[in-house]
């Protein structure tokens, strides 16, 4: 046998066993809600953006805090009021106080929101609104 082909069997054994041993990475959880009632999983799990209801609002980690709401103009502005912290959430950090206009698009009517929170549903990095759901304890 050449030793190119040994170094080759020797290779493809090593990645065989790598793979082998290498176990999948657990999927992220909800955070906080993951030990919620069956509900409440199930609502955050199937909340859908009301102008694109085929796309999820995302997940726990795009999920913030907003109990303020102003409303001027006629357009809403909603507060960052999350002191949670950022990182169990796997999150970016918006500073508490923050204020972010959700459009009129965006704001969620149609599923209420068991979780005493109104939530923001926003990519951190550009403030980008996904969806906007108000607390109704329903």
């Amino acid at each position: 046998m050449s030793k190119g082909l040994e170094y080759l069997i020797a290779f493809l054994l090593g990645f065989v066993l790598v793979t082998v041993l290498i176990h999948p990475a657990p999927a992220r959880n909800l955070g906080q809600w993951e030990n919620s009632d069956p509900d409440t999983k199930e609502w955050f799990r199937t909340l859908m953006q009301p102008d694109n209801p085929t796309i999820s609002c995302c997940g726990d980690g795009d999920a913030y805090y907003a109990d303020k709401i102003n409303v001027i103009d006629g357009k809403t502005y909603v507060t960052i009021t999350d002191e949670r912290d950022d990182k169990p959430l796997v999150r970016g950090h918006i500073p508490v106080g923050t204020v972010i206009l959700v459009p009129d698009y965006k704001l969620k009517w149609d599923r209420g929101n068991p979780t005493g929170h109104n939530i923001i549903f926003v990519i951190y990095s550009s403030l980008y609104v996904l969806c906007f759901v108000q607390s109704t304890g329903i």
